[in-house]
Formats: structure tokens, C-alpha cells, sequence
């Protein structure tokens, strides 16, 4: 009996020495639910009245004043979860448990050390945007005030185009391109100055790699569009030169019998010039690629270099061929009358031009060379069997006609007599 007394007495002792503790938990509790909840209705009511809300649909975070609302109110209930969180790791030492509190006042350590760091870097974000944007404002009014993109359009269309006045939509294109790289250009070196302020390694160390890299590129690629943009001037120009020396020498006389077969509208000068103009913006737009000293772009240019002169061969056999076969059709049909023949001739010697442009290009070599052998002997079967059989009469009668024709001139020749 005397032991279930002591240890009545030791409870009820140690109960009365932990009330005071459980009754400053209790207190501390209802403190924080009261500041809590003050904090929670001020932030409310105040960012409400203070028209916040509106300046976040002004800004584009939300699309309403409810959602606005609803974001305020969001706000402050995490606010309220945080001066909960604030008073937690108190109670919970009050209560003796510490191996609970410790870590939650561990990270609200962590957290108000980090804190400086983060006011710094967004500062620091804040000043840079707000340098950028005057910078890209600079940017755009001058490039409005030059009329950029008058210059670009010279650059980039030809003839009538150039005289036409852009529109103010179109005035603005390129201003609102450049202000745009500006603003980028400008932001790259600040943001890296910002996660560097973090100190946060894990973070910071490949972002900021990433963006020194970008930055460093960026004279690179400046000079591949300058490099870019002189080369197509001089392409155009030399084009353009060209296309006129052409003309002035009357080379478009030679297309006469392509001109006349058809309803062929060709201007030989004119496409001399072009592809002057392709090819020599070609080689600047590979060398623009080297200079931004990327390998991949390094080895495409390369390759389009080497390839280059098949093309411009084949484009040569291509258009020989195709000129030539029509001029001469042409001039066959109105030579001897017989449209057919001039016909069959154009597209013998276009069929030829074709595969040998095919082969220039070594594309599929042996596929191409053994397709021409198969149409050539096919053709030369099929010619063979519709005159040796078919045929025959027809032949015979324009054998007939030929020679009637050529016996014709050569008395009407010794008819005139020699000439003095």
C-alpha cells in the first residue's frame, strides 16, 4: 500500500513540476494561432485595398480579379503557415521533444542565412532587367529612326520591291528583332552575376557555364550575320552587274528557237546572274558557319564546298542540254517542216543532258548509267521494229520527200549559175 502511494505522490509531483512547461506550450500555441491569424487577415485586407490584385492582372500573373483575389488570399496562407512553422520548433522544446524540434530550427537557419543572398540576387535581377529594357528602348527608337528595315529589304528583295515604303508593322520588325537580341545580350551576364550571389554550386555552376559559353559566342555569331549580310550585298551586286554586261552583249539572242518553240519566256542573262548571285552567297554563308567555329557546322560547309562545283557542272550539262535540244528542235522543225522530228531530237538531247547531270552528281551512278543503256536500247528497238515493220510506208514516203527536196535546191542551185 505504501508503494502505490509513492508512486501516486512521485506522478502528481512530476505532473505539478511539468505544468508550468505544458501551460507555456499552451500559451505559446495560442500566441501563435493569434499571430498567425493577425498576420494571415492584415496581409489579406491590406494587399486588397492597396489594389495589389490589380497590378497582378496589370503584370499577366492572372487573367481576373478573382483570380487575383484568390492568389492574395493563397499568399497569405502560406504566410500563416509560416509564423506557424516559426513558433513550432518553441513548442515542440517546450515539450521536451527536441530531436523533432532541431531539425525544423535547422532549416529556418539555413533558410535566414540563405535569405541575404537571395534579397542580393533578385536586386540584382531587378536592376539588370531594368538596364535592359532602357537598353533594348535605346536599341528599337534608333532602329526606327534608321529605318532598318529598308536597309534589309535592299539586302533581301530586288527590283520593284525595294521601292516599295514598309508599312509601320513592317518598319518595326527588325527594330523589335535587334532590341530583343539587345535585351538578351544585356541580361545574359547579369543573370550569372545573380546565380553567383546564390552560391549555390549544384545550381549555379552549370547555368552559369551555359550562359559564358552563350556570351561568348555572341561576338561569333555578330560577325557571321554582318559577314552574311556584306556577302549577299556583293552577291546581289556582281548578280546584278552581270545580268546587265549579259544583256548588253546580246547573249538572249541565242534562246531565239527556244523562244519560238513554245510559250518559253527566257531570258539567259537574267539566270546567269542568279546563279552567280546563289553561288557566291553560298561561299559567304559557309564562311559565316566557320566563323562561328562549330564542327558540325564546320563539316556541312566543307562538304557543300566539295559539292558545290558538281552542281554548278551538272546545272551546266542540265541547261545546255535543255536549250540546246530546243533550240535545235526548233530549228530542225523549221528547217525541214516535219514538227516530229524536231520534237524527237529536243527530247533525245534532253533525256541525255538529264542523265548526264544525274552522273555528274554521282548520284547512284551504276543505277543511272544502266537506266540510260536500258532506254537507249529500248528506244532503238522500238525505232527499229515501227520503221522495219510497221513503218515502213511512212518511211519511205519521208525518205521520198527529202529527197525530192534536196534534188529541188541543188537545180535550183545550177539554175542561178556561179556567182562573181
Amino acid at each position: 500500500m505504501n508503494n502505490v502511494t509513492e508512486s501516486f505522490n512521485s506522478g502528481l509531483h512530476s505532473f505539478f513540476d511539468f505544468l508550468p512547461t505544458l501551460l507555456g506550450a499552451i500559451l505559446l500555441l495560442i500566441l501563435a494561432w493569434i499571430v498567425a491569424t493577425l498576420v494571415k487577415k492584415a496581409v489579406q485586407k491590406g494587399l486588397k485595398a492597396a489594389g495589389f490584385g490589380r497590378l497582378l492582372t496589370k503584370w499577366g500573373v492572372t487573367n481576373s480579379q478573382e483570380q487575383a483575389d484568390t492568389t492574395i488570399d493563397s499568399l497569405a496562407q502560406v504566410l500563416y503557415f509560416l509564423i506557424w512553422l516559426l513558433f513550432l520548433p518553441g513548442i515542440l522544446s517546450m515539450l521536451g521533444l527536441d530531436a523533432v524540434a532541431q531539425p525544423i530550427s535547422n532549416m529556418f537557419d539555413s533558410a535566414l542565412n540563405f535569405l541575404p543572398n537571395l534579397l542580393a540576387a533578385a536586386v540584382i535581377v531587378a536592376v539588370g532587367v531594368f538596364v535592359a529594357r532602357f537598353v533594348k528602348n535605346l536599341v528599337y527608337n534608333l532602329a526606327l529612326t534608321l529605318n532598318v528595315d529598308k536597309w534589309v529589304s535592299k539586302l533581301t528583295s530586288s527590283g520593284s520591291e525595294t521601292t516599295a515604303t514598309p508599312s509601320a508593322s513592317q518598319k518595326s520588325t527588325m527594330a523589335k528583332v535587334l532590341g530583343n537580341i539587345v535585351y538578351v545580350v544585356v541580361l545574359i551576364p547579369i543573370v550569372t552575376i545573380a546565380l553567383e550571389t546564390l552560391n549555390i554550386d549544384s545550381i549555379s555552376r552549370p547555368i552559369v557555364g551555359v550562359l559564358n559559353q552563350v556570351l561568348a559566342a555572341i561576338p561569333n555569331i555578330i560577325v557571321a550575320v554582318i559577314l552574311l549580310a556584306v556577302g549577299i550585298a556583293i552577291a546581289k551586286f556582281v548578280g546584278s552587274l552581270l545580268t546587265d554586261l549579259l544583256s548588253s552583249t546580246g547573249i538572249n539572242g541565242l534562246t531565239k528557237y527556244v523562244k519560238n518553240s513554245g510559250n518559253m519566256n527566257f531570258d539567259l542573262a537574267k539566270i546567269i546572274g542568279q546563279t552567280v548571285t546563289v553561288v557566291i552567297s553560298v561561299f559567304f554563308v559557309v564562311e559565316a558557319l566557320n566563323v562561328l567555329n562549330l564542327e558540325v557546322l564546320n563539316a556541312i560547309g566543307a562538304a557543300v564546298i566539295a559539292y558545290l562545283p558538281l552542281v554548278l557542272s551538272a546545272l551546266i550539262i542540265l541547261g545546255i542540254g535543255v536549250v540546246g535540244g530546243t533550240a535545235l528542235g526548233g530549228f530542225i522543225s523549221k528547217s525541214t517542216g516535219n514538227k516530229f522530228a524536231g520534237e524527237i531530237l529536243k527530247y533525245i538531247l534532253i533525256v541525255l543532258s538529264v542523265f548526264m547531270a544525274l552522273n555528274q552528281l554521282q548520284f547512284a551512278t551504276s543505277i543511272v548509267n544502266l537506266a540510260f543503256i536500258l532506254i537507249l536500247g529500248a528506244l532503238s528497238i522500238a525505232f527499229a521494229i515501227a520503221f522495219g515493220v510497221g513503218g515502213r510506208d511512212f518511211a519511205k514516203s519521208q525518205l521520198a520527200k527529202l529527197d525530192k527536196k534536196m534534188e529541188k535546191e541543188s537545180n535550183s542551185t545550177d539554175d542561178q549559175g556561179p556567182t562573181l
